[in-house]
């Protein structure tokens, strides 16, 4: 079962929805009360997490933003340098909660390319399933959240009811519901529990089938949330490229950037499935691309149930794990993009040295760009439709 290159367009995917950008949305530049400067956070409701702007005003309309970041700084790189290997698979958690399995799954492949551990194949597949949950339900949350940053707030519940499943679901196979540990250096701490497979099958067939029509209809064909989005917080594929975007925030410029598929890890160069991208760059474009991948992720997973193959979980690994000395990179596709893990090894039982690449950090810089020239009110949903940013990994 090879996995076919392919790439689809997220415009026209929606029915309904009325081409074309927001009239005087974009280059509207008239003072209108005088210049003022505004903090909006570190507190404050839309800016999903402990983010503070630094906003220049000339009436309503944005002169200049300035992220600044650090307030949720937990030392993530410098306290691991202390740890054993294994340690520092679960507190890898914490940089992205809502992503929790991506992260641990690039800390173990970087360790066991270190040390030249071999994974069971039955591991290997279990990570691209649980991969794929943790897509999911992270688009969810941010289908949701992209409502509420509109002035919708109905679509949030509609996302939280099939979350919550999901969430249990997970909760079934890990022991927790959103900081998993489950990923072991060489494997899994413990196979599937008996009908825990079926009852990710009736799931799927749920979302697929019953609830992602509900949510295009709800709010995605909205021609009110059309309006708002529609030709808001552009960006050029070069200027994405530039910046060090990845995720749907590049795809939705248009570039079929997905290491699933262009650098393909685990084993997803076994199936097949599409890459969504984005025509005008907007952040209509890179919500569409986000409720596409559900889809591909529900495609994903379904392959994934056809052909897992029996056998163990876990490898024998040394508990007092010195990998040979030397510079190892892994990378995976988050939800929100490629996150990175640079480890260096001087042969010790810790790591010399630890840089993680955060894909919400090189995607935040580009708000400055993308809300430049627009009302305050587009700044507010450039932030929350744009980058999709997770605080604890943009200040690690």
């Amino acid at each position: 079962m090879g996995g076919a290159g392919k790439v689809s367009d997220v415009r026209g995917v929606a029915a309904g929805a009325a081409e074309g950008a927001v009239p005087g949305a974009e280059g509207e530049t008239e003072a209108r009360g005088g210049v003022m400067t505004i903090n909006m956070g570190p507190q404050h409701p839309s800016t999903h997490g402990v983010l503070r702007l630094i906003v220049t005003l000339e009436g309503e309309i944005v002169v200049k933003v300035v992220p600044d970041i650090g307030y949720l700084h937990r030392n993530f790189e410098k306290i691991v340098e202390g740890w054993a290997y294994a340690g520092i698979v679960p507190f890898a958690d914490r940089n992205d909660y809502l992503s929790a399995i991506t992260n641990e799954i690039a800390v173990c492949l970087a360790v066991e390319k270190m040390a030249g551990v071999e994974v069971p194949p039955r591991a290997t597949y279990l990570r691209v399933l649980c991969s794929e949950m943790q897509r999911i339900l992270s688009h969810l949350i941010y289908y949701g959240t992209a409502g509420m940053d509109i002035g919708a707030f109905t679509p949030f519940m509609y996302a939280f009811r099939e979350r919550e499943w999901g969430y249990t679901l997970m909760e079934k196979l890990t022991g927790a519901r959103m900081l998993y540990g489950y990923n072991r250096i060489g494997g899994l701490r413990n196979d599937v529990p008996d009908g825990w497979l079926a009852e990710v099958e009736k799931f799927l067939d749920f979302v697929e089938r019953s609830a992602w029509p509900e949510y295009m209809g709800l709010l995605v064909e909205n021609q009110i949330f059309i309006e708002r989005t529609r030709g808001i917080g552009k960006l050029t594929p070069e200027q994405a490229v530039a910046w060090g975007a990845s995720g749907p925030m590049l795809r939705g410029t248009g570039v079929a950037w997905d290491l699933r598929r262009t650098q393909p890890y685990l084993v997803y160069d076994e199936f097949d499935f599409e890459v969504p991208v984005g025509r005008a760059g907007d952040i209509y474009d890179m919500l569409m691309v986000r409720m596409l991948e559900i889809k591909e992720s529900i495609r994903i997973i379904r392959q994934v149930l056809r052909v897992l193959p029996e056998g163990s979980v876990l490898a024998k690994v040394r508990p007092n794990l010195r990998p040979r000395a030397g510079d190892y990179y892994s990378r995976v596709e988050s939800p929100r993009g490629e996150v990175g893990v640079f480890l260096v090894s001087d042969g010790t039982g810790k790591p010399y040295r630890l840089k993680w690449r955060a894909p919400s950090f090189s995607n935040l810089a580009l708000v400055p760009l993308m809300a430049t020239g627009l009302k305050l009110a587009d700044l507010i949903a450039c932030v929350g439709l744009g980058p999709d940013i997770v605080m604890g990994e943009v200040d690690r």
